[in-house]
């Protein structure tokens, strides 16, 4: 079996425990077995960043008995692509705080994941080290720096990961890159199997802003972040006070 562990200090069976809590087989063998072949491109096409070639490449192999046995299917089509393929597909993931989040150009579930651990409200300071990191990562691998946020409690956390990370010499990095990929796909998969209709819905950062200096300006702790479009329930008609009715103009 691979090891799709998305942080080099955590362990595949660490992260597939910490998630299968929340995945009961049951539930995704009835969702699964219940979708015709364009049905899961399009529930499961997003669970790869703007590469949908991995959901088709799986469906080969359906009908999928588990939810685990679909994960390791997708990452079985990740790490079995050629190496032109694996280049495209990390190039097809945003930066952190990058040109996509200033352009508003992101995914949904992209924007929520790295609006979790409050990227899209930056600090000049940590933006600057943050921009720096990406560069830095970009110029020595020639793909962005790719995380699972999800595996994150905090935005330090990420820094520090990334930091570290650039020490790697490039066969070294390379396979940590697609494992991150795939770690990042287990959390949107799981929301996809499990039929949330709405992206992940970003939760405040759990470090204390008040010991981060990078956080410590009031206008940059903007919590929280308005709710995904299809989340939103439309706003009540404004309600008349009662009182005497104002006299109609005549024409």
């Amino acid at each position: 079996m691979l090891n799709y562990a998305m942080d080099s200090n955590a362990s595949c069976l660490h992260t597939a425990s910490h998630d299968d809590r929340h995945q009961p087989e049951s539930t995704a063998d009835a969702v699964l077995q219940a979708l015709d072949h364009a049905g899961f491109v399009v529930r499961l096409g997003g669970v790869v960043e703007h590469s949908p070639w991995v959901v088709e490449r799986a469906w080969v192999q359906a009908p999928f008995t588990s939810f685990s046995a679909l994960f390791e299917t997708l990452c079985q089509c990740i790490h079995d692509a050629t190496r032109p393929e694996k280049i495209a597909l990390l190039c097809a993931h945003p930066e952190l705080a990058g040109r996509e989040a200033v352009a508003g150009t992101m995914t949904p579930d992209s924007s929520a994941e790295q609006a979790r651990l409050g990227l899209m409200a930056l600090s000049p300071q940590t933006m600057a080290r943050l921009a720096a990191l990406n560069r830095a990562y970009q110029a020595r691998f020639d793909f962005p720096f790719i995380v699972a946020l999800r595996l994150h409690d905090s935005l330090a956390s990420v820094l520090q990961a990334g930091e570290e990370r650039l020490r790697h010499d490039p066969d070294t990095e390379w396979p940590i890159a697609l494992n991150q990929v795939c770690e990042g796909m287990r959390g949107r998969l799981a929301r996809a199997v499990h039929d949330d209709d709405c992206p992940l819905q970003p939760r405040p950062p759990r470090f204390n802003c008040l010991k981060d200096p990078a956080m410590t300006s009031r206008r940059h702790l903007l919590w929280p972040p308005p709710p995904p479009r299809c989340c939103r329930w439309p706003s009540p008609a404004p309600m008349r006070k009662p009182g005497r009715r104002s006299p109609s103009r005549s024409s």
